[in-house]
């Protein structure tokens, strides 16, 4: 049996090693960052990296998985409350796919180097990655496409895909926080994300609503 102080330090020195890689991921990339640099910013050496990892691949992976396991609970969370209901609207569903990961940006916890590291997965072209999050974290774009769906219906599921994917990277922009609207000093940090919050859904749903696309796709 562990022991508890045991299991204490064993968490520890996990956290350390993700929470240097995930740092130095956002400021290199992934083939920038070595993991040399990894066990120097962590403090501990190379065979603690191969005994909780095994290869800098399935680090890379429990990067994501750290924060992607936690947004998309409280996605599902958030959508499971609502899908499937009469009184749902297009936002309802929109406010709980995009509030989440927004909370996650602005988070104390290491959030804002998160946001830079999922920037430079879209920019590398990773197809390892691409792999590991289609198999891990697919079934929440579909559930979440499943109520688009259900919702408009006049789309076909192609098309729900292709909105779906261009909100995620309006998303993504918006929790880089990097863009004209900076938060004013006399507000408050929640209140510029509920701001953004708002704006990001009422754009993404006239978006997600907007016939034409789907008329001219099915007119070739």
């Amino acid at each position: 049996m562990t022991s508890a102080p045991y299991a204490s330090r064993e968490r520890s020195t996990k956290e350390r090693i993700l929470g240097a890689a995930e740092a130095l991921f956002a400021t290199h990339g992934f083939a920038g960052a070595s993991l040399r640099q990894v066990t120097a910013a962590a403090r501990v050496n190379l065979a603690a990296v191969n005994y909780h990892f095994g290869s800098k691949d399935k680090l890379i992976e429990e990067v994501f998985r750290r924060r992607l396991d936690e947004l998309n609970s409280r996605r599902m969370a958030a959508l499971n409350r609502i899908a499937g209901e009469s009184g749902t609207t297009l936002e309802d569903v929109l406010d709980a796919y995009i509030r989440p990961a927004l909370d996650l940006s602005r988070s104390d916890g290491g959030g804002a180097a998160f946001v830079r590291v999922l920037a430079r997965a879209y920019a590398e072209h990773n197809e390892t990655l691409r792999r590991f999050l289609s198999d891990n974290y697919g079934h929440v774009l579909r559930q979440f496409a499943n109520e688009f769906s259900r919702l408009l219906p006049n789309l076909a599921r192609e098309e729900i895909y292709w909105r779906l994917d261009i909100v995620t990277g309006a998303l993504t922009y918006a929790m880089a926080d990097f863009g004209v609207i900076q938060r004013k000093s006399d507000v408050a940090e929640r209140d510029h994300r509920e701001a953004a919050a708002d704006h990001l859904i009422r754009f993404a749903a006239a978006g997600m609503r907007n016939p034409s696309a789907s008329n001219s796709s099915a007119s070739r």
